[in-house]
């Protein structure tokens, strides 16, 4: 029963290091100057965070990270959901680059 229950936390914990790491992958590519014509924190801001978030992930990995996957959970879907269609959705070809 418990090994089923930690492999099951290993899951949702490696799942989580791909978020964020898709979610920094993705900030890094983008123009430092569409995220502010986006209205949103700077591209420094946000690597700083999901960088952050990235290496409290790596530390974590095969133990549990608790609270600390929910505020890593939380800033991984923010950026995906609200910062990264904004920054998208900024054409090339303007002033961003």
């Amino acid at each position: 029963m418990f090994s089923l229950a930690g492999g099951l936390v290993g899951l949702l914990d490696l799942g989580l290091l791909v978020l964020v790491a898709w979610a920094l992958i993705d900030a890094a590519t983008r123009p430092a100057a569409a995220f502010v014509a986006a209205g949103k924190q700077t591209k420094q801001i946000w690597l700083a965070i999901l960088g952050g978030c990235l290496l409290v992930s790596l530390i974590g990995l095969g133990g549990i990270l608790g609270f600390f996957g929910f505020i890593i959970a939380v800033a991984a879907i923010v950026y995906l959901v609200d910062v990264r269609p904004a920054v998208r959705g900024m054409r090339p070809g303007g002033p961003w680059g």
